[in-house]
């Protein structure tokens, strides 16, 4: 088959890669869409050093074998974590930090591919009226919808999410969705108008890291309740930190290769309460798709030979058709 193999230090684009070999309780999947993620592309920068395989984790697919009858036909999309069940984490209701825990695309082979194994139980069915192009935002728009589920903010609540990217996007319109005032700062004024219908946006300039002020009032900007930090680098837990209030809250999204150089005793100085979030729910995110409280951009498609492209691509998402 197909396939995007990560061989230690960089991508090769493969033909003739074996079709992977279900296991029981394992489904067998044909991949239809598989999309770009910021940690995939952190993968090319050492962010996991010791894997080797087939790339991707964000897809959707049809299940062509499973003991599982029910499963066999459906469309689906599928959780990234697979779990030992045993662990400490797994007994007691963590399990995405299971110690045993496989993923996609970063400790087994993922998605980039024609063919793909997961674990039934991590499947769920795309409902019939939802197109391949939307649902493949699933997996990331779950871990948008994550922050409602580990912290509480009442309507009206001033909050921030810093990045103009597609993490950024579904969060935003989380938090639209549960009630908050929220302000987007990002770098690039073309990728911030798509905010412009639910949010406030903030152009940041790149160079100093400063939010701009065209008007050059040098007024300061009023602090904020809640801070998500979406940029995909080390410099937005710093900029964190300037925006958020103290006894605030800062979420963090972001995961890549590298540290971060900030100042942190202004977290117990300031009492800011920092939460690292990951994976989310798939079936609020699945209804927020299909219910149509979240609009997110066409994904832009490539073929698998032309993975480079896919990679390099601009768009708020890029992907395969496979």
């Amino acid at each position: 088959m197909k396939a995007i193999y990560y061989n230690g230090s960089y991508p090769e684009y493969r033909e003739n890669h074996p079709v992977p070999e279900r296991k029981s309780g394992e489904s067998l999947l044909k991949v239809r869409l598989a999309a770009v993620c910021t940690t995939d592309k952190e993968v090319l920068k050492g962010y996991r050093p010791d894997f080797n395989g087939v790339m991707g984790h964000e897809f959707t697919a049809v299940v062509v074998e499973s003991d599982n009858s029910e499963l066999v036909g459906k469309r689906v999309v599928g959780e990234i974590n697979e779990v030992c069940h045993e662990c400490l984490y797994c007994r007691t209701g963590r399990e995405h930090h299971c110690i045993n825990r496989r993923t996609p695309g970063l400790s087994r082979d993922g998605c980039f591919a024609e063919y793909m194994v997961l674990r039934d139980e991590n499947l769920h069915a795309i409902p019939d009226e939802l197109p391949d192009e939307m649902a493949i935002y699933t997996e990331p728009l779950a871990a948008a919808y994550e922050i409602v589920e580990q912290i509480e903010f009442e309507t009206g609540t001033p909050a921030c999410v810093i990045g103009d990217g597609r993490l950024a996007l579904c969060v935003a319109q989380v938090l639209h969705q549960y009630g908050a005032e929220v302000t987007v700062i990002g770098k690039h004024p073309e990728k911030l108008r798509i905010f412009e219908s639910f949010a406030k946006t903030e152009q940041l300039d790149s160079t100093t890291m400063k939010i701009e002020d065209p008007a050059g009032t040098g007024a300061e900007i009023e602090p904020y309740e809640l801070v998500v930090e979406a940029t995909g680098s080390a410099s937005g837990l710093e900029l964190a930190l300037q925006l958020v209030r103290s006894m605030g809250t800062i979420v963090l999204k972001s995961t890549y290769a590298g540290g971060a150089d900030v100042n942190l005793s202004l977290i117990p100085v300031r009492e800011i309460t920092v939460i690292g979030s990951r994976c989310g729910p798939f079936d609020k995110a699945l209804d927020g798709l299909t219910g149509g409280a979240i609009n997110l951009p066409e994904i832009d498609l490539y073929d698998l030979a032309d993975f480079e492209k896919a990679f390099q691509s601009r768009k708020f998402k890029s992907g395969f058709r496979i």
